[in-house]
């Protein structure tokens, strides 16, 4: 089976200006990533570390920080994605489709996934991405946390469900 994993960074891995402590009880770690301070998870980090091992499955970056995610973020926050590829916007911020559809949409085209999780904040509110999604059925998850949390445990078990069962 090949599976592809497709993460954002900001809202997903790294919250906007998350209070009190993480999903899983914790507190929130704080890094340099380079360019600008980052918040997360430092549980969310090991188990997207974990689920990145799962056979069969390749990650890719679908996120505004394009190769500054491997580059930058990856080693603050103690990530494994150095060496996943991302997805570019390739000078289409403008237009009535968001860049992120269709830059996953001709990925899924070249690569031809048997299943397809997509983790971004911003899905819940991209009606074009969600009928996208619902054409494909079972074939992909969409995952749209709350982008002052982040990746909660209940959804990196949902992810780490589909990306390691059956697709029918």
């Amino acid at each position: 089976m090949r599976r592809t994993l497709y993460l954002d960074v900001d809202g997903v891995v790294c919250p906007f200006g998350p209070e009190g402590t993480t999903g899983w009880g914790s507190a929130w770690q704080r890094a340099d990533a380079g360019l600008l301070p980052v918040t997360f998870a430092a549980e969310l980090v090991s188990g997207l570390n974990s689920l990145a091992m799962t056979p069969g499955l390749r990650c890719v970056w679908l996120t505004s920080w394009e190769e500054l995610a491997p580059q930058y973020l990856c080693p603050a926050v103690g990530l494994a994605g150095s060496g996943w590829p991302y997805l570019a916007a390739d000078g289409a911020a403008g237009g009535a489709v968001w860049w992120k559809l269709r830059a996953i949409q001709g990925d899924v085209e070249k690569t031809g996934p048997d299943s397809v999780a997509w983790v971004d904040d911003q899905l819940a509110f991209e009606s074009e991405a969600q009928s996208w999604a619902r054409f494909l059925g079972r074939r992909i998850l969409t995952v749209s946390p709350h982008p002052r949390q982040g990746i909660t445990p209940a959804e990196l078990d949902v992810l780490r469900s589909f990306l390691a069962g059956p697709v029918f």
